[in-house]
């Protein structure tokens, strides 16, 4: 029977951006340096153009993505093999702007396929540990040769001054639909759950270590890439919808988002009971401990992230902890 695996850091080195401390002080371990501001947990994918640099593996050294492969319906249960074969659909990450994030979007599933083939697009969502400013979405209607423009020269400033800033605290979420443009301010520490794909389209790359006129379009040129772009002006009550205040359980994400992924905050005060099916868990505090149906118990603390097969059935936490549990979608 698979059994949950604690799975280390996992850290795609030398990023385009800056962040990784808080990543550091959350895990208790973490690749050094300043440009290792993502931990790509249970990673079934690879960075944009990558063979294996973004891949998880476990202790043991073989990749997360074989030993799923190896045996599905143990890791993600029989109806979600039936629905979707061995693709976990779900990706999670640490997030940590040690800088705002520039000005980008990500296509949706049906540009994705036409235009790159891939299985998905990329969807996300944001569960906020540390605050700040994050930027989504056009404010007005905005025309394809006024973003022709912007990303030819480079104008930032007319950039955010045409996007809603919305300021989050720990608690918060945030749901960022395929094609939104949208940027993560500086400071802002996050669990990111994403459809498992490295897809970004660069709207902004000025003062960045990327040369974005060159790689900032997936390989397509900006002529084409530009096309994925959600253009239309959003009423600030539409940008409310995708932004959850406080939400716990069921309610943590908002409800767009379940078509892609699930995630849920739980506060454990004592005991509870999760109910089997394949998930990561991400602790961001307290202890406690973790007991798979028919297994023993294993320590859980700040920090731990953990891959749970739908063979480990039902989980019992016992302690003091949070943590957030991340889902494909529902089958």
């Amino acid at each position: 029977m698979a059994e949950p695996v604690y799975l280390r850091s996992n850290q795609p080195p030398d990023r385009f951006y800056q962040g990784g401390a808080k990543i550091r002080e959350l895990r208790g371990e973490a690749a050094p340096g300043d440009r290792v501001p993502e931990d790509w947990i249970a990673s079934t994918t690879t960075l944009f153009g990558e063979a294996e640099t973004g891949l998880s593996r476990l202790p043991d050294g073989r990749r997360f993505v074989d030993v799923v492969n190896a045996d599905p319906e143990a890791w993600l249960g029989p109806d979600h093999v039936a629905a979707y074969g061995p693709d976990t659909k779900l990706l999670v990450k640490l997030l940590d702007a040690g800088q705002r994030l520039p000005v980008h979007l990500h296509p949706g599933q049906p540009f994705a396929h036409a235009h790159l083939d891939r299985r998905h697009g990329k969807a996300e969502a944001w569960y906020i540990l540390d605050g700040g400013p994050v930027h989504l979405g056009f404010n007005r209607d905005v025309d394809r040769a006024e973003l022709d423009a912007w990303v030819a020269g480079q104008d930032v400033d007319a950039m955010l001054e045409a996007m809603h800033t919305v300021d989050v605290v720990p608690g918060d979420s945030v749901y960022v639909p395929p094609g939104l443009p949208h940027a993560i301010g500086a400071g802002v520490f996050i669990v990111e759950v994403q459809e498992p794909e490295d897809l970004s389209i660069l709207l902004e790359w000025k003062g960045f270590a990327i040369d974005g006129a060159a790689q900032g379009h997936l390989g397509l040129g900006f002529a084409t890439a530009l096309e994925a772009t959600d253009l239309r002006g959003w009423p600030a009550d539409e940008i409310g919808q995708l932004v959850i205040r406080q939400g716990l359980g069921a309610g943590t994400l908002a409800d767009l988002s379940k078509e892609y992924f699930r995630a849920e905050r739980l506060d454990i005060s004592a005991a509870a009971e999760l109910d089997a099916g394949f998930s990561i868990l991400v602790v961001i505090d307290g202890a406690g401990t973790l007991t798979p149906a028919n297994s023993a118990a294993s320590p859980l603390a700040k920090g731990d992230t953990v891959a749970v097969p739908f063979a480990a059935g039902n989980l019992k936490v016992g302690g003091s902890l949070s943590l957030v549990r991340c889902r494909p979608p529902q089958p």
